[in-house]
């Protein structure tokens, strides 16, 4: 069964990133969004982690990181509101990391 797990805080305030892909499965995805798109910050630690998701897909929202002036990285697939509902059907459960 497969889980988007979905995360809008800071990677550098809290430890939700961290706890959230101790726990993903091979078919789950990680959808970055508000304060988590931070977590794209060239040379960091959160970025490291990410991009060692050789099985996972990553997303972002694109409206969030055009408003913090950041770019995606060529593995991070951009979506918009409606990639977001489409991607809430296409995984078997969503999991917002509140």
């Amino acid at each position: 069964m497969s889980t988007l797990h979905v995360l809008s805080h800071s990677p550098f305030t809290d430890t939700r990133l961290t706890s959230c892909l101790r726990l993903l499965g091979p078919a789950d995805g990680v959808l970055l969004c508000g304060d988590a798109t931070y977590a794209l910050t060239d040379s960091t630690a959160p970025l490291q982690a990410l991009q060692a998701l050789s099985a996972n897909e990553v997303f972002v929202l694109d409206e969030d990181i055009q408003a913090r002036r950041m770019a995606a990285p060529d593995w991070v697939k951009v979506v918009d509101y409606s990639g977001f509902v489409e991607l809430s059907i296409r995984f078997d459960k969503v999991n917002t990391w509140l």
